[in-house]
């Protein structure tokens, strides 16, 4: 048996077993997990290290980097968001009563898990903790595959994981981490459809594509995160400031990050000049149309076909629209169906942007930064699906299970 199917199967037979745990016993875990992970933060920080090291060795991007960076804030992130897993609703078991047929069968809906999730990921060394806790509380075993540069860092907090699931008699094989990076073994892993039930992929667009191309298995797919915000008309400019700043700088290497700035012609002088002093403040690289360029110091001037870069860094693309058509059509091309903002007081353009805008989140007068599994209450995310199949947008606990029917009769048969 090679190492691949030993794990995968592993997995699969220790998520039987998690499937007959009750919900008190399963957050008891989860406690001790988020506790473990506070104790061992010196452990995860220098283990952490090793990789940062690595990774500058290797020259790679600064949003890599930063994305792949651990410390105190971001360990303790980790533990209140398992901390708030445990506090959600178990979605296993939950019934949805569906109708009584004339003949008198009852049919209802049960929530079940999904069996086996396999992450595969880049430098996100966070996502180890997320899903582990997510998979745990839903039901489902969980085989996480990081990439090369965040390998020390996923089998540490693996590690501190494994501690109390042993304490508790539970199978290490719950929290797998495929404990080499080899293309070959990727391969492999993506044919085991016998026991594993659905992929996950996060990181860029090149491990989207590979995934998606060589999976036997379902996938979830998130390509890149190109979001926009979109002022109108009617927008409280000094909130549309705030959304702007917030949105493409507080972070600049996350899929939530703003990466386009739309503008409704007829506010465009008075907020683009608020916006040329803003972004030159904040060292913010400006791409733009023609119309936008005029208001900026050395901004480059974008072809109609040029839009719909993600950035991941300091840097943005500007369009001035006719109107709120012109906006909604902007965004259908260049958008990537992760995350959309209007700013607005007008309650009809702003319900109908909600209405029009094909996203999995579309926001009003609130930060892109929002669309996260922790801050929409989810505690955590596994990932965010931006295809629209059983799930669409963060997925939190609910998203990894599935419902099966349930028929209850008193004898019936058909006739």
């Amino acid at each position: 048996m090679s190492l691949i199917t030993d794990i995968s199967s592993q997995a699969a037979h220790a998520a039987t077993q998690l499937a007959l745990l009750d919900t008190a016993t399963k957050n008891q875990v989860l406690t001790e997990m988020a506790q473990a992970l506070r104790e061992s933060k010196a452990f995860i920080i220098k283990e952490n290290e090793s990789d940062l090291a690595a990774a500058r060795d290797n020259n790679l991007p600064g949003a890599m980097i930063d994305r792949l960076t651990l410390n105190d804030e971001r360990i303790e992130a980790m533990a209140e968001g398992i901390e708030v897993i445990v506090s959600l609703d178990d979605p296993v078991g939950q019934l949805r009563e569906i109708t009584e047929r004339p003949n008198g069968i009852k049919i209802s809906k049960m929530r079940v898990p999904l069996g086996v999730v396999c992450m595969i990921y880049e430098a996100r060394p966070n996502v180890t903790a997320d899903a582990g806790a997510l998979c745990f509380k839903s039901g489902n075993g969980v085989i996480l595959r990081g990439g090369k540069e965040a390998l020390k860092s996923s089998q540490a907090i693996a590690s501190v994981m494994h501690e109390v699931l042993e304490k508790h008699g539970l199978p290490t094989a719950l929290i797998s981490v495929i404990p080499d990076p080899d293309r070959g073994l990727l391969m492999e892993l993506m044919q085991q459809r016998d026991t594993i039930d659905l992929i996950i992929p996060r990181g860029g667009e090149g491990l989207i594509n590979f995934v998606t191309e060589n999976s036997t298995i379902p996938v979830i797919q998130h390509f890149k995160g190109v979001c926009h915000l979109y002022v109108d008309k009617d927008a409280d400019l000094n909130v549309a400031i705030n959304l702007l700043l917030n949105g493409k700088t507080q972070r600049t290497g996350v899929c939530n990050a703003l990466e386009g700035l739309v503008v409704h012609q007829d506010i465009a002088d008075e907020f683009l000049n608020l916006c040329a002093v803003v972004l030159r403040q904040e060292g913010v690289k400006v791409n733009a149309d023609a119309k936008a360029a005029a208001y900026f110091d050395n901004a480059t001037v974008l072809a109609d076909d040029e839009f719909g870069e993600e950035y991941l860094d300091l840097e943005i693309a500007i369009k001035v629209v006719p109107d709120f058509a012109g906006a909604i059509d902007h965004i259908a091309k260049f958008g990537s169906n992760h995350t959309e903002v209007i700013s607005t007081k007008d309650q009809a353009a702003a319900q109908l942007f909600q209405r029009s805008v094909d996203a999995s989140v579309v926001m009003v007068n609130a930060s892109s930064r929002f669309s996260d599994g922790s801050q929409l209450g989810l505690g955590a995310e596994i990932g965010i699906a931006t295809t629209k199949l059983h799930a669409y947008g963060p997925m939190g606990l609910e998203s990894l299970t599935t419902e099966k029917y349930l028929v209850n009769g008193e004898g019936q048969i058909r006739e």
